[in-house]
C-alpha cells in the first residue's frame, strides 16, 4: 500500500506487478479507481476507495456531475473541447486550461442521456478542480445562468482487458457490442442498479469504467472477481500499462507549465473552439500553434528492463524525461519526455541518464504497444 493523492492505495496484489500487467493485456483486470473525481450536472433551476481520508471535506470517494440549461456553456468556459457537439451518451477527453495556456488538468466530459454532464478528473487535482468548477458556477449563477455542480459519492471500478466484454456482458441486459469507445450508458450491472458504464480506460485495452453506488461497490467487485479471468490490479500495473499505451500522467507528463500545443494535445481542441478562441489561455495556445512550439513530446526506448528506474534529463540533446519504466510486454525500457523540436524526429539517437549511468536511447513512435479501443460497427 502506498500514499497517493491523499489516499492509501494498493501498489500491487499477490500476483506481483509483472504478472498483473501481462494478465491485463491477455485477459482482464479490475482496478479500483474510486479516488478519481467525478462531477455531474442536469436541468434544474438554480469523479480505490482508499483506507485514508481524502484531502477534501466530502465523505467517501469524490466524483462530480453538471446540471442546468447552461451546463454546456459553463463547461466550455473552462475547457478546450467542443462539448456542444457531443451526442447523448458520448464523452471526450478534454483539457482544463489556465489563462497562460497551461494544463490545469485533463478531464473526461460525457454528455449523458439524463440531461447532465458527467465529468471525471484526476485524483491529485480533485481539490483545485472542484474549486474552479464551483467558482465558475457561482460567477455564472450571479448573472442569471442556470448551472449547478454536484459531487457524487459513487465508487469507480475499471475493468480492463481483451476478455472484459465477455465477463461484463454476462451481468448486463444491454448489448455491449453497441457501446463504442468513449460512450456510456446507465444500467444494472450484476444486479446493482444505477451504474454508469463508460467504455474507456487507462490501459490501452478494451475496457470500461463503472461508476457504482458506493454502498454496493464491494458487492459488484466480488461479483466480477468471481470470474477466474479477472484479477485485481494496482497502481504499478496501471502506470506501466498507460505508459505502453502512450497515455499522459498528469503531474508528470503534463501540468500547468505545459500547453496543449507543447504536449501534442491539440487534437483535443474542437475546430469551432479554435476559431472562437473562447477558452482560458486561447491567445497563448493558438499563437504557439502558429509559431510552432519550441519543444515537443517524444517517446524513447533503450535495451534492458531494470527495475525502479530513476530517470533524469538527457545528456546530449536538451530535454527532460517525464515518465519511464521497464516495459513488461517489450522487454526493454521505455519513457516519455520533451526535447527541442529540431531533435524530435523518430529514429533520433540520444543519451539518457539512469541512476547516474548513461545509456544510448532512440526516439520512437507512440504508442509503444498498439491500443485496442473498441469501435462499434
Amino acid at each position: 500500500m502506498v500514499p497517493f493523492a491523499g489516499w492509501t492505495l494498493p501498489l500491487h496484489y499477490g500476483q506481483g506487478h509483472l504478472q498483473s500487467h501481462l494478465h491485463t493485456r491477455r485477459h482482464c483486470s479490475l482496478f479500483d479507481v474510486s479516488h478519481m473525481l467525478q462531477v455531474a450536472g442536469s436541468g434544474s433551476g438554480g469523479w480505490s476507495r482508499g483506507v485514508a481520508a481524502p484531502p477534501h471535506n466530502l465523505p467517501g470517494p469524490l466524483q462530480t456531475l453538471v446540471y442546468g440549461r447552461d451546463r454546456v456553456r459553463f463547461m466550455e468556459s473552462l475547457v478546450v473541447g467542443d462539448i456542444a457537439e457531443l451526442k447523448p451518451g458520448q464523452g471526450t477527453l478534454t483539457l482544463l486550461t489556465n489563462e497562460k495556456g497551461g494544463i490545469t488538468d485533463d478531464l473526461i466530459v460525457t454528455n449523458t442521456s439524463e440531461d447532465h454532464l458527467y465529468v471525471v478528473s484526476n485524483a491529485a487535482c480533485a481539490d483545485k478542480d472542484l474549486a474552479i468548477l464551483r467558482e465558475r458556477a457561482a460567477q455564472l449563477q450571479a448573472t442569471g445562468s442556470d448551472v449547478r455542480v454536484e459531487v457524487s459519492d459513487n465508487a469507480l471500478l475499471a475493468l480492463q482487458g481483451p476478455s472484459m466484454a465477455r465477463v461484463l456482458q454476462a451481468g448486463l441486459s444491454d448489448d455491449l457490442a453497441k457501446l463504442s469507445f468513449m460512450n456510456s450508458i446507465t444500467t444494472t450491472v450484476f444486479g446493482v442498479p444505477g451504474c454508469r458504464v463508460t467504455r474507456c480506460g487507462y490501459t490501452g485495452e478494451d475496457g470500461v469504467e463503472i461508476s457504482v453506488p458506493a454502498a454496493r461497490a464491494v458487492e459488484l467487485a466480488e461479483q466480477l472477481l468471481g470470474v477466474p479471468d479477472v484479477w485485481l490490479a494496482g497502481l504499478a500495473a496501471r502506470d506501466s500499462l498507460r505508459l505502453e499505451a502512450g497515455l499522459c500522467l498528469y503531474g508528470n507528463d503534463i501540468d500547468e507549465t505545459v500547453t496543449p500545443a507543447e504536449a501534442g494535445l491539440m487534437w483535443t481542441l474542437g475546430k469551432r473552439r479554435r476559431v472562437a478562441m473562447d477558452f482560458p489561455g486561447a491567445a497563448v495556445i493558438m499563437a504557439q500553434v502558429k509559431e510552432k512550439p519550441r519543444r515537443k513530446p517524444v517517446a524513447m526506448a533503450w535495451p534492458g528492463a531494470g527495475q525502479a528506474l530513476l530517470i533524469s534529463p538527457y545528456v546530449h540533446i536538451p530535454g527532460t524525461v517525464t515518465s519511464g519504466c521497464p516495459s513488461p510486454c517489450l522487454g526493454k525500457n521505455i519513457a516519455m519526455g520533451y526535447v527541442e523540436a529540431a531533435h524530435s524526429r523518430a529514429g533520433t539517437e540520444l543519451t539518457v541518464e539512469v541512476r547516474k549511468k548513461q545509456h544510448p536511447a532512440v526516439i520512437t513512435k507512440m504508442p509503444f504497444v498498439p491500443t485496442q479501443y473498441y469501435m462499434a460497427k
